[in-house]
């Protein structure tokens, strides 16, 4: 530091060197006395004077002084300080952002079901370029076995990170399946989301356990060329106006056998989502599954047989499969979730469908029955919450709305949207309108078909389907009932469901 710098300022150390001692000029000329040489160290006083003995006094040499010297040691010790700090500052900073560029590269790997990996490809890819450091493997997996595929797996530690199940599966995979992290989306965040129905299906305790990227339940799909035939020109909205229509667009044999049927209800065996139709007059005629021996469940089996039944015949067991016939004319009107018309429409593309909300009885309010598909993350994934924020990507609205393009540009129509902010944006499609509105009335119970999930709807509709024959060959609907009801008690006890 420059001496000059502090050259005012007086401080204990800085004061100014005075001689040890003072004496007069000499008033005449002295002639020195010629001295033995010694070294400065031991020279006196009387030696210099030449005076008299005494105590010995030896002349310190001077003090070595420096200008501001305390200040200068300050003003060091506090830069030393600033430096020590600035550079303490920056190593730190320094492995901060390097622990952030070698975050570890993550890949998460996604099972899918029905989607093909080029419908998810450009989803995931924007989300691979916003995240470099994740990377996700989606893998379509066969139907059949995925449940007890993805379980054992699972449990072993050997599963996939991401995996989609069915609404009604969580009963029996809640093992695996781990809760939403409430940062990722807290409680009331889902439930302002998604309609009740995901709320009824996906919570256990007081934590919801998926992320569903769809809504779907049953609608009416009827055939608009043989209404014009008929003469009809409005959709059914009632049971009434179903049997009335269904006694119009009805065409016999002069046998009396059936050549093309009013509508596909009343039989199990040649009838795709028969148990799906009766949970869903179970629960609009305020029957309880878990007492199918009560008298509203027997009014619902008895309503359902009726269709398959003189007087009114519109269906019997005789009949092809009721899809296969719905494609091929010969049924005017049928009872399916929303993505069988894509199959119907595939297999059929002249076909002029036509798809409304299901018939409701006097005085009630609209219902359908849910069947739709749930993203979840597994229990033993090592980066669970990598793939809840995935997920949570995915139930982004703009993400949405991309991921229901990719869809449609490969078939007729994409999945309709699970988010209820984004109900308007298809409630006028022609095919999934109907859907969307009765999504906030939808209700599940564990009779969907097709999910091939060899676990609780399988073994239920096996019973379901064992009383629907039984009253074919004869047995009362009671009895049918009560036997069904039995079997099916202890797939609830089997699967913990109270």
């Amino acid at each position: 530091m420059p001496q000059d710098s502090n050259a005012n300022e007086q401080t204990p150390e800085s004061v100014e060197p005075t001689p040890v001692f003072e004496r007069e000029s000499p008033k005449e000329d002295i002639i020195p006395e010629e001295l033995p040489e010694e070294t400065p160290e031991d020279l006196t006083v009387s030696d210099i004077e030449g005076g008299s003995s005494g105590d010995d006094f030896t002349i310190p040499p001077p003090e070595s002084v420096s200008f501001s010297e305390g200040g200068s040691k300050k003003y060091v010790a506090i830069g030393i300080g600033v430096v020590i700090v600035i550079l303490l500052f920056i190593g730190i900073l320094t492995f901060l952002l390097s622990l952030r560029g070698n975050k570890k590269e993550i890949t998460l790997e996604y099972w899918g079901l029905w989607e093909d990996e080029q419908v998810f490809a450009p989803i995931i890819e924007e989300y691979h370029r916003n995240n470099p450091k994740i990377t996700v493997k989606y893998v379509k997996q066969d139907p059949q076995s995925y449940r007890e595929k993805l379980i054992a797996r699972g449990k072993e530690g050997r599963g996939p990170d991401i995996f989609r199940f069915h609404n009604t599966w969580l009963p029996s995979i809640i093992e695996i399946a781990a809760p939403i992290p409430a940062k990722i989306m807290p409680a009331a965040e889902f439930e302002k989301t998604f309609y009740q129905v995901a709320q009824d299906d996906l919570k256990v305790d007081k934590s919801y356990h998926g992320l569903p990227l769809e809504i779907d339940g049953l609608v009416l799909v009827y055939n608009n060329d043989l209404f014009k035939k008929a003469g009809i020109s409005t959709a059914p909205q009632t049971w009434e106006d179903v049997v009335r229509s269904a006694s119009s667009l009805r065409v016999q044999a002069p046998g009396g056998d059936i050549l093309t049927s009013g509508i596909a209800l009343g039989t199990a065996d040649n009838l795709e989502h028969f148990s799906d139709i009766l949970g869903w007059m179970f629960i609009q005629n305020g029957a309880d599954i878990r007492s199918l021996d009560k008298q509203e469940a027997v009014e619902v089996l008895r309503n359902y047989r009726r269709f398959a039944e003189p007087p009114l015949n519109f269906w019997n067991q005789h009949m092809s499969n009721n899809i296969p016939a719905f494609v091929q004319g010969k049924v005017a009107m049928i009872i399916v979730p929303s993505w069988r018309i894509l199959e119907i429409k595939e297999q059929n593309p002249d076909l002029e469908i036509k798809v409304t909300k299901l018939p409701i009885l006097p005085g009630n309010q609209p219902v359908s029955l849910a069947t739709y598909w749930v993203e979840g993350v597994s229990r033993t994934s090592k980066n669970q919450m990598e793939a809840w924020k995935f997920l949570k990507y995915l139930t982004q609205k703009e993400t949405m709305q991309k991921l229901y393009k990719e869809q449609s540009n490969t078939r007729l129509f994409g999945e309709p949207y699970s988010r209820v902010d984004l109900r308007d944006d298809l409630i006028q499609n022609e095919y999934i309108g109907p859907v969307l509105e009765q999504a906030p009335f939808m209700k599940s119970l564990p009779l969907a078909s097709r999910t091939f999930d060899n676990g609780i709807n399988d073994q239920i509709i096996k019973y379901l389907k064992d009383a629907v024959n039984a009253t074919i060959q004869g047995v009362s609907y009671e009895q049918a009932l009560d036997t069904a009801s039995k079997g099916i008690d202890q797939v609830f006890k089997q699967y913990n469901i109270e």
